[in-house]
């Protein structure tokens, strides 16, 4: 079996995010680049199937400039066998109906049996680009996975939703995403860090995965601001009104 692993560097969710307000784009010099922990969740899925099933093949694939590579060679070094990197300079500040698309030309170039993803980025927060890649293959999706049973011909899985939680199964290929429920990540270990450095990394331009002449318009930022500072709440004295006052200020933001 072969899977293909979506893997996505972020800003370190330890420091402050920023965007830079000329072009409304993550300042990614900022702070320090780190591979998602969701999607090192995911990776971690794939690995512990491979453990059980010597003959399979993880292959992690990512999208983004030349220090995306950093998290790459992490996943190598966690036990992925190799990696596929798409880097191009007309993909700068991708929207996700672009990165989702990307994605997809690239997993059908490198083939594959199965598709794992985390079930949302750590910056973008958005949840939905695993679904759009499942739509651009033609593949089942099986979205937000907490737990995950993999077999040689089919996924199956459990999602928890509000009133409950929903078991749901695909045959191969398919496309799912997990939670971080599903799996905790290992360690990268002294023997995996050295031989990371013998794996191969391929990388890929637009022109490589059959999209030189897609357009690759994004979206636009028209304007940004500053978040601004934290202010301090309204403190309530209890004179015998308290429930009142209470009410009040929950009905003028409109959250009764």
């Amino acid at each position: 079996m072969k899977i293909i692993v979506l893997i996505k560097q972020v800003p370190d969710t330890e420091e402050e995010r920023k965007l830079d307000t000329s072009t409304g784009l993550l300042d990614r010099e900022a702070g320090d680049r780190i591979a998602d922990e969701i999607t090192e969740r995911a990776l971690e899925v794939a690995l512990r199937h491979k453990d059980g099933n010597k003959g399979s093949e993880v292959v992690v694939l990512t999208m983004g400039p030349l220090p995306a590579k950093e998290a790459l060679r992490k996943a190598l070094s966690m036990g992925a066998d190799s990696a596929v990197h798409v880097v191009d300079e007309r993909l700068e500040g991708a929207d996700m109906a672009l990165t989702a698309a990307v994605l997809a030309a690239a997993a059908k170039r490198t083939g594959f049996d199965l598709i794992i993803a985390g079930n949302e980025s750590t910056d973008g927060r958005g949840g939905v680009v695993p679904a759009m890649v499942a739509e651009h293959l033609g593949l089942p999706l099986l979205p937000s996975l907490n737990s995950v049973e993999i077999t040689e011909v089919s996924v199956r899985g459990e999602a928890a939703l509000d009133i409950g939680s929903l078991t749901v199964s695909a045959e191969l290929p398919a496309l799912m995403s997990v939670t971080e429920w599903a799996a905790e990540a290992r360690f990268p270990n002294f023997k995996g860090i050295i031989s990371a450095k013998r794996k191969h990394v391929e990388t890929l331009s637009l022109a490589d995965i059959d999209l030189d002449s897609a357009a690759t318009t994004t979206t636009p930022v028209l304007t940004t601001s500053q978040r601004p500072a934290r202010t301090a709440g309204k403190k309530i004295v209890d004179d015998g009104t308290a429930a009142q006052e209470l009410a009040e200020f929950l009905a003028d933001r409109n959250l009764l």
